[in-house]
């Protein structure tokens, strides 16, 4: 893995004004991502970790500090930038096929040269046997798997996920952290990953970052020394174990909760 920083942030702060008053929803936040590094990002509701993906996203600019992404300050929705949503949010109307497509099309691309690539990433989430069925079709895991895919389509540098298994149950949800895993070695893109579930970031990431509560900022984090490709097995590794007690303990000490 390449140590130098793809993806940085320098004194983040984002302050939302309504019609009760200004909100800070990040203050003074600083983090870094190395290529090819896997890291998620976990804290309480409300602790501004959306807020975290749609600034790295170029949906929103920040109030103060800086986001920068290969050197450059990301200030607008980028090419090099893929999202995996909470909820599929896939079309309807169109296949699988031409969902994984939709940001070629929206990014003006060749849609025509992407399909075999298309193709190529739906065989890599297990999904070639389904190009031609639609969303209805399919079951919430796979359709997750398709918002994986489509976030892959344009070579992304860098892929940030909102806690994209959220809505399944605990035992898709787990399969769909094994599969995470084996799509993300085999493409080792820069990945930020938000979730609630401790288990869930200790099994995937190379390292956790924790968040405080409102207004969000990150008071430490958790390198992962763990071998991959992790398996049920690693479950039980005691070291697995031993980090997931250590995060408990830390939001224990670090986090409040309401």
């Amino acid at each position: 893995m390449n140590s130098s920083p793809l993806l940085v942030a320098e004194d983040l702060s984002v302050v939302y004004s309504g019609s009760r008053g200004a909100v800070t929803a990040i203050d003074g936040l600083s983090l870094q991502i190395a290529s090819g590094e896997f890291v998620s990002v976990i804290g309480p509701s409300g602790c501004g970790k959306s807020t975290l993906i749609k600034v790295f996203s170029g949906l929103l600019k920040p109030s103060a500090g800086k986001a920068l992404l290969g050197g450059t300050p990301i200030d607008k929705p980028r090419g090099d930038v893929g999202i995996v949503f909470q909820q599929p949010t896939l079309l309807p109307w169109k296949t699988v096929l031409n969902n994984v497509l939709v940001p070629v099309r929206a990014l003006k691309q060749d849609a025509g040269a992407a399909k075999e690539k298309a193709i190529a990433l739906l065989k890599l989430v297990g999904l070639e046997k389904v190009i031609h069925s639609y969303p209805s079709e399919l079951s919430g895991g796979m359709q997750q798997r398709v918002g994986i895919a489509r976030g892959l389509i344009h070579d992304p540098e860098l892929l940030l996920m909102d806690e994209p298994f959220s809505a399944l149950d605990t035992m898709t949800r787990d399969h769909m952290s094994i599969e995470l895993q084996r799509i993300w070695m085999a493409t080792r893109k820069s990945a930020l990953f938000i979730t609630h579930s401790i288990p869930e970031a200790v099994f995937l990431s190379d390292r956790v970052v924790v968040m405080s509560a409102a207004p969000g900022k990150v008071v430490t984090e958790i390198h992962i020394d763990l071998p991959r490709p992790r398996s049920v097995e690693t479950l039980a590794d005691p070291k697995y174990v031993q980090y997931c007690a250590e995060l408990r303990t830390l939001f224990e000490k670090l986090v409040h909760f309401d």
